[in-house]
């Protein structure tokens, strides 16, 4: 799995409702973490648990020093997380990005799902974007600090 991890003072997440004709937030936090968060087509439920469990403890924030020393579990923060399989777009040769290492979709909302499940299990309150849905994410970030996450560690 690979992410981009933000550390925002706020995020939020808006899905466009064609039906009702008016925009629908789905997932909305204070300080924590603005995940985006894309699925390789080998990954399994370990690399879901992996990241959850890295950006738990992930120290990006600030401590009483201003030394990132914090994690978001120990500022109390919360994560959005939001889907992005545009995170394996391969763009080395070409134009236009070959998507071909993206998981399918039903794997993909099964290891986002997880990663959200297991980052819930780990007592953090965690916000989530709608799977393939056309967003709008708004987020004021905090640094600005945005780190990349890979489980196979390949950066």
């Amino acid at each position: 799995m690979r992410a981009v991890a933000q550390r925002v003072l706020s995020a939020k997440v808006t899905v466009y409702n064609d039906a009702a004709g008016a925009d629908e937030t789905t997932g909305a936090i204070e300080k924590g973490l603005l995940v985006y968060l894309g699925a390789d087509k080998n990954d399994t439920d370990a690399d879901a648990r992996a990241m959850a469990e890295k950006l738990a403890v992930l120290r990006i924030f600030a401590d009483e020093n201003d030394k990132m020393s914090l994690s978001v579990t120990d500022i109390g923060g919360a994560v959005l997380v939001v889907s992005q399989f545009t995170l394996f777009g391969d763009v080395r040769t070409g134009r236009r990005p070959s998507f071909d290492a993206a998981a399918p979709p039903e794997l993909a909302l099964k290891l986002y799902e997880d990663t959200c499940a297991h980052l819930r299990s780990l007592g953090l309150c965690t916000e989530t974007g709608r799977f393939r849905a056309m967003m709008q994410v708004h987020s004021v970030g905090d640094g600005p600090i945005t780190i990349l996450l890979d489980t196979k560690k390949v950066f």
